[in-house]
């Protein structure tokens, strides 16, 4: 079921969002059949279709409005924006690319430690992986993914695990 509000657009810890009408966060979670964790939705804001996730920060519920939903997004806090949101039942699940794949078989430990991390965890690095535009940028990155699981570096913005 689609509902529709307005709401302006506020910032947290520098991140822009909207808070959804509580009448809506309590249908979207009947449909969802939870109202803990991260709840997938999509819809239109102003009339641009997005696929995002309501997530639950500071004591409540919040659609991040992020660039590519809302050019310039930060800097349009206090604008009003008309948002369209529905449950997406749709499987979100991340792709591990091949590189990445065989440099975990290679590698035992790191396969180890990478199949213990949380599933999020676990998503944010295919994903960063499976986005990046060359070869030589996978290549590279998949072996500082390899050298984070271990805990020699830094990767994707993160101490070791």
């Amino acid at each position: 079921m689609n509902y529709s509000f307005e709401a302006e657009l506020k910032i947290i810890v520098g991140n822009p969002f909207v808070f959804v009408p509580e009448e809506i966060l309590k249908s979207i979670f009947e449909q969802a059949g939870r109202s803990k964790g991260p709840i997938p939705v999509c819809g239109r804001l102003n009339d641009k279709e997005y696929t995002q996730t309501l997530v639950k920060y500071s004591g409540a519920w919040r659609l991040y409005v992020n660039m590519v939903m809302l050019k310039n997004s930060p800097k349009r806090i206090g604008e009003k924006v008309r948002v369209d949101i529905e449950f997406d039942p749709k499987e979100r699940t991340e792709a591990i690319h091949p590189k990445l794949q065989k440099a975990l078989e290679e590698n035992s430990e790191a396969k180890k430690i990478f199949e213990n991390l949380s599933p999020s965890r676990q998503k944010e690095i295919k994903r960063y992986i499976n986005h990046l535009k060359t070869e030589t940028a996978v290549d590279k990155n998949v072996e500082r993914a390899i050298n984070f699981l271990l805990g020699k570096e830094r990767f994707v913005g993160r101490a070791q695990p």
